[in-house]
């Protein structure tokens, strides 16, 4: 074997190792919709009033020490139980970007971009933020949902404005 064909054969080697290295070491990611049901405007509404569900202010932070573009901007985490058959009415996030822990059971999501359910279990992350993002969820197992949720809540948006 020449030099350039070892040399080959052992740079493609070492870029295929680091590639399974790579994707062994990536995060685990959250539920997602499946490609044939991913749709633009597939839902533009759902369940409209919550259901079994408790949603529970663990803790804020005002950011208005930051500066005046953080004025009135609370950083605010929550913990939302739902119940089975609890729901979670729709909501948008085009205002309120947040980040979705899902610390035990599995939850079902309804988005505004997918005509088929997104199922989530423990461990999952949903980041939930963009001008078209509209959803709702509901547990449609026999054991509570717990979700933590994270969020950056702007000065014109009441603390109560999801539920």
């Amino acid at each position: 074997m020449s030099s350039k064909m070892l040399q080959f054969v052992t740079s493609a080697t070492a870029a295929a190792t680091f590639g399974a290295m790579l994707l062994a070491a990536a995060p685990a990611f959250a539920g997602e919709c499946a490609p044939d049901k991913m749709k633009e405007g597939a839902r533009s509404t759902g369940e409209t009033m919550p259901k079994n569900v408790k949603d529970e202010v663990i803790s804020t932070v005002d950011l208005t020490s930051k500066g005046k573009e953080f004025a009135g901007y609370m950083l605010r985490m929550r913990r939302i139980t739902l119940e089975p058959d609890g729901v979670v009415p729709w909501h948008t996030h085009d205002k309120r970007a947040a980040n979705i822990l899902i610390l035990e059971g599995t939850v079902i999501e309804y988005r505004s971009d997918c005509a088929g359910k997104i199922v989530h279990t423990a461990g999952d992350v949903v980041p939930e933020f963009g001008p078209a993002l509209g959803h709702w969820w509901r547990n449609e197992s026999d054991t509570k949902v717990v979700i933590i949720s994270g969020d950056l809540l702007p000065p014109d948006m009441p603390p109560d404005d999801m539920m």
